[in-house]
């Protein structure tokens, strides 16, 4: 650790500038093509609000059934939205030289790391807290989901799991934990608060390629599976096909296959499959 890093370790909590941040997305992985669809931030410091923002994001695909249900946007919203890499910058502004915060921050930061890898943008440098860590370090909820550490502390919490709500929600929940390790561990430094947390949060490289299982036998066996999918136009087929490679192409992936019906190689996109199932 040089004499810098030391001297930013050493800086007490109430001058430091956290940038509290949440995204929504159109599914739970990055590394199946599925992009932010809503982010939003808060900079704070001393406990007073400096700044902020928020957006819907037009991520390029539709979103995921089981992610309409846990944030309710819908595909429609999302035409005229702006894409990640126009409102980039001024996320990235608002988190310069601050420690970013996130509830389960691997996933929020697996997605920005994502984004703005596609958008050919350096990541912010700062360090990351994660509440979540923080909260069942600190306490001993039933829960410790957001909303579940927010109402154990007393936090008015919207259950609406859209970005702002969230960051909003989180924003407090951080001030109740900042105040419980003073009162009882004694934290008042940023170098305490990340031992305390067990070490800072590593911000994720680009995800590797994780396949669903019957894609990876099927590639290692040259085998055959029947694929339930979903076409550009909502039509949905049966096929069986023998996958042959996994590609990404800006941000997506797409399945490289040899299709029995059509006695030809295919292109798939994988989040436009509904089933897999080896053939028997």
């Amino acid at each position: 650790m040089n004499m810098q890093e030391k001297l930013e370790m050493e800086q007490p909590l109430d001058q430091i500038a956290f940038a509290l941040f949440d995204v929504e997305t159109t599914g739970l992985s990055p590394a199946y093509g599925h992009r932010i669809c809503e982010v939003a931030c808060i900079r704070v410091r001393a406990g007073t609000e400096v700044g902020r923002m928020e957006s819907l994001v037009n991520p390029g695909r539709a979103i995921s059934p089981g992610a309409y249900e846990v944030n309710r946007i819908e595909s429609e919203l999302l035409t005229n939205a702006p894409i990640f890499e126009q409102i980039a910058g001024e996320l990235l502004e608002l988190v310069q030289d601050a420690v970013l915060v996130a509830h389960n921050a691997p996933f929020d930061l697996g997605f920005l790391a994502k984004e703005l890898e596609i958008a050919q943008m350096p990541p912010p440098e700062g360090a990351v807290v994660d509440t979540l860590v923080l909260s069942r370090r600190a306490f001993s909820f039933g829960s410790n989901s957001l909303s579940a550490v927010g109402r154990a502390l007393g936090v008015l919490v919207e259950p609406t799991h859209r970005a702002m709500a969230d960051v909003e929600t989180m924003r407090y929940v951080l001030e109740e934990i900042l105040l419980t390790l003073d009162q009882r561990w004694g934290v008042t430094t940023l170098g305490q608060l990340l031992d305390f947390q067990g070490g800072p949060v590593p911000y994720p490289a680009p995800l590797a390629l994780p396949l669903p299982p019957t894609i990876a036998e099927a590639l290692e066996s040259r085998g055959r599976v029947l694929m339930r999918y979903v076409d550009a136009k909502g039509r949905e087929t049966e096929r069986i096909v023998r996958p042959i490679q996994v590609s990404e192409r800006h941000g997506l992936l797409y399945l490289t296959a040899h299709c029995h019906r059509r006695g030809e190689l295919r292109t798939f996109r994988l989040d436009r499959v509904l089933e897999l199932a080896r053939e028997e």
